[in-house]
């Protein structure tokens, strides 16, 4: 990623996806929901995600992905506790269409003081007005040349079950994608990969590797390619369904 990081900050401070206008507007909203539904690469989901920093479980998160009118909302909101870290509380809401790509995401996040953010994306530009506790808003415009961007943002695990939606199986190989890591305003691009059969927990799964120049995150799906697992090896970092 341009030689950037994704952060997975766990330390908190050490780990730290249209329809047409007009289509939208001659669909009711039950329609606009089938529509949704029936053509989009997404899947329904819902859960609860442990997160483990070194063996140690550090918090928990709970999401749910799902249809909404014409698009598709994900969201999250995980609860950390990191050693010698003040607890954190981070909730992150993306709109998508249903083609995966983002419309819109707003994010949260809790310790001593309060910051979030609200992100616009159009035309492969994300327009990002961020909010610190404290300061006056912030205004940022970040350009991908592409409609199709990756949101993975810090402790919301629950993005990569939308990555791996993304990803396009009937091709396979490696695929790369723009991405964006709101929480760290870092824009770049990842590279996505097909592993085939993989086992972690002694259990056996489809594999998807994610990575960076400088790092790797390994994503273990069930046969319907929802999410079950995820683990970066480089921060020992384990994030499980329950």
């Amino acid at each position: 990623m341009c030689n950037r990081r994704i952060p997975f900050s766990l330390q908190l401070a050490a780990i730290a996806l249209v329809i047409s206008a007009t289509t939208v507007a001659a669909l009711s909203p039950a329609a606009s929901q089938k529509n949704a539904q029936t053509s989009t690469v997404l899947a329904s989901d819902k859960g609860k995600l442990t997160v483990q920093l070194d063996g140690q479980t550090v918090g928990h998160e709970d999401f749910e992905i799902s249809p909404s009118g014409a698009g598709w909302t994900a969201k999250g909101t995980t609860e950390l506790k990191a050693p010698q870290s003040p607890t954190a509380k981070i909730s992150g809401t993306l709109t998508l269409q249903s083609d995966g790509a983002p419309i819109s995401y707003d994010w949260t996040a809790q310790t001593e003081k309060t910051n979030g953010a609200h992100v616009i994306f159009a035309n492969g530009v994300a327009k990002i007005t961020l909010q610190m506790q404290g300061a006056r808003p912030y205004e940022q415009d970040l350009s991908f040349g592409a409609p199709l961007i990756a949101v993975l943002d810090n402790n919301l695990y629950h993005q990569y079950a939308v990555l791996a939606r993304l990803y396009d199986w009937s091709k396979r190989g490696e695929q790369t994608f723009p991405v964006l890591i709101p929480q760290d305003l870092t824009p770049g691009t990842i590279k996505v990969e097909s592993t085939g059969s993989a086992t972690a927990a002694g259990k056996s799964y489809e594999g998807l590797r994610v990575s960076t120049s400088d790092l790797e995150v390994l994503l273990y799906l069930d046969s319907s390619h929802r999410l079950m697992r995820l683990e970066v090896p480089s921060a020992k970092v384990s994030v499980f369904r329950d």
